[in-house]
């Protein structure tokens, strides 16, 4: 199965926070919506030093509920 990185763009002097406090409730998320524990990724990543994203891995076939339900900025295949 095709896994997706749901991505969150946080820009700004505290785009780096933000991205960090967002992962907190991306795994909320998946903790109450008992998402596939198997697949629990989750993170953030500095793009530069005004730009941050928060980002989450789901399976191709939950990617529609969540994509719903989170509105990430944007998506991209996911390779491990």
């Amino acid at each position: 199965m095709r896994k997706l990185k749901l991505i969150w763009d946080f820009k700004g002097p505290n785009g780096l926070k933000i991205a960090q406090h967002h992962e907190k409730h991306l795994k909320e998320y998946i903790s109450i919506e008992n998402l596939n524990l198997n697949l629990n990724i989750t993170g953030f990543e500095i793009i530069n030093d005004f730009h941050a994203i928060a980002f989450m891995v789901v399976n191709e076939d939950e990617m529609k509920p969540v994509r719903d339900a989170l509105k990430p900025h944007r998506g991209q295949v996911y390779i491990e």
